[in-house]
């Protein structure tokens, strides 16, 4: 016991320490609060519910308690939503910015209670998206509890809203855990307009300064990344526009890479495999280059 205790207490004095270089760069997280994930879930939850009312939840509703069920839940959402938010305001505060300058963090929750109907709109028309494009889908009811782009455009459409309005990592949460559950990494920046769909979606990766248009359908594997990036003097990324814009009705088929700050022309076709770090205009046709001198056989 003797010599476990020695052992606790020797790791009590390492893994407490914060003044070493290579640990002096890790916030002390001591006394401060930050996103809870259980209450974060519970948000993602509860929004789930208010814009598809009985698909992820155990309760049933009639054309009377839908309504009354709603109510409750945005009470419980606006409640939840402001504390993790006052909690993501308070700990990620600039250096030199007092409490008292933070923004209010409930006039925050009720700016996105007030985009609710929009994004509901929006998820509807990605819904009808995905049905349209997928044969393989036999109800709207379907896609909307079974299909992971779904799942990864509802905690999207969420994060985003929260992005706008200036919410810190709040947003990189709620899509995180979207990326965990599905494997489609979206950014809360990026800017994705209505009808999108993603065929299966494991593997698909859109920037945070993305722009993506109307009625765009992407295959799995997609990647829609940056080239590169800008340095400052002290050798920092700095947060420019780096990622494609991609135009209205445009399709991106399966491990497709687009990388920086160009455009893909509305009405576009880009193939599967395909590497590609230039613009093209509308009504482009682009895939993969056939391999020469090799044969159409193999022995």
């Amino acid at each position: 016991m003797d010599k476990l205790a020695g052992i606790i207490q020797q790791n009590i004095e390492l893994l407490s320490d914060y003044e070493t270089p290579q640990y002096r760069h890790i916030p002390r997280n001591v006394g401060q609060s930050l996103p809870n994930m259980t209450a974060v879930k519970e948000i993602i939850a509860l929004f789930k519910d208010i814009i598809f009312p009985g698909f992820f939840s155990e309760d049933s509703f009639n054309v009377i308690t839908q309504k009354y069920c709603l109510g409750i839940r945005m009470e419980q959402l606006a409640n939840r939503l402001t504390e993790q938010i006052r909690n993501s305001l308070q700990f990620f505060k600039p250096d030199g910015v007092s409490d008292k300058d933070i923004p209010d963090a409930g006039d925050i929750a009720q700016q996105f209670l007030t985009k609710l109907p929009d994004i509901k709109r929006l998820l509807s028309t990605d819904v009808q998206a995905m049905f349209n494009n997928d044969p393989a889908a036999k109800s709207v009811g379907e896609v909307i509890i079974c299909y992971p782009s779904i799942q990864a455009m509802i905690h999207y459409r969420m994060a985003h809203e929260l992005h706008i309005v200036g919410v810190p990592v709040l947003p990189r949460v709620i899509t995180e855990l979207a990326h965990s559950l599905t494997g489609i990494d979206i950014h809360p920046g990026a800017s994705i307009g209505e009808y999108f769909s993603i065929d299966h979606g494991t593997g698909v990766v859109i920037g945070e300064t993305a722009i993506i248009g109307n009625h765009v359908h992407l295959y799995k594997g997609v990647t829609l990344g940056a080239k590169n990036f800008v340095m400052d003097e002290s050798g920092n990324p700095i947060n420019v526009p780096r990622h494609p814009i991609i135009e209205d009705n445009v399709v991106i088929y399966s491990n497709a890479t687009v990388l920086g700050r160009i455009t893909i022309g509305h009405d576009s076709v880009i193939g599967g495999n395909v590497w590609l770090t230039y613009s093209l205009p509308p009504y482009s046709r682009i895939t993969q280059q056939r391999a020469t001198g090799m044969t159409d056989y193999c022995i």
